[in-house]
């Protein structure tokens, strides 16, 4: 093998004597394109050269190498190929195990496990900053704990819990508010109607008709929660 490099090697030395020193016009390589092709093919003979050595003294172990190397390339063909599948799977997976974690669908929906206890947690964003809510149909609009609105920047004055808020639990004084954005997901609304329970009068947040009602629709299917947005 080696000596099949010299020889193409030297063949190509001999164009090059051979040439007119001329720009390559008519289609005919120049003299640095022949060189170039001279260096490059040496270089792949060598590289061959060795290879075809190393694989003679020990052929069973580097056609093993050769076929765990042809794996890793097919296997990175096909994750590369089912890339969107497979993140859908692992979004599934993780919001198995992580209830409250939203699953992205294919049509823009988001979906929940319904946790041990019967009811479904919603991570989502105000604002951008993380928070966690209670699904809650029966809450007329989205609620904020006081403890999380203050951590949000909303400090109600005592004489603005002055609107009442019906909950799951039943009726409880609040302060309205405006979100400038709340994300569920992939679903982002922006200038949400919402609401902060006066102090100690709720323990988390609540996620109300005033984000449900701009949703193109919401259901319960078996123990997920699917939310899809409005078109």
């Amino acid at each position: 093998m080696i000596y099949l490099g010299l020889g193409a090697l030297a063949l190509v030395l001999v164009a090059l004597a051979l040439a007119d020193g001329g720009d390559g016009a008519g289609g005919a390589m120049s003299p640095d394109m022949l060189a170039n092709l001279a260096w490059t093919g040496t270089i792949l003979a060598l590289v061959v050269a060795g290879f075809w050595r190393q694989f003679r003294a020990a052929p069973l172990r580097h056609v093993q190498a050769l076929a765990a190397w042809g794996l890793i390339a097919a296997a990175l063909v096909l994750g590369y190929s089912y890339r969107d599948r497979m993140k859908e799977v692992s979004a599934r997976v993780l919001g198995d195990l992580r209830p409250g974690s939203a699953v992205p669908g294919p049509d823009g929906s988001v979906s929940f496990v319904r946790r041990s206890d019967g009811t479904f947690r919603v991570e989502g964003r105000v604002g951008g900053r993380s928070q966690n809510f209670l699904f809650d149909t029966g809450a007329s609009s989205v609620v904020l704990t006081a403890e999380n609105a203050a951590a949000l920047g909303f400090t109600p004055r005592p004489d603005e819990f002055n609107a009442r808020v019906s909950t799951a639990n039943g009726a409880t004084s609040a302060a309205p508010i405006q979100l400038d954005s709340l994300a569920v997901g992939t679903i982002t609304e922006r200038n949400v109607n919402a609401m902060v329970a006066r102090p100690g009068a709720l323990g988390e947040n609540l996620l109300g008709q005033t984000f449900l009602d701009r949703l193109g629709r919401y259901e319960v299917r078996g123990d997920r929660l699917i939310m899809t947005p409005a078109r």
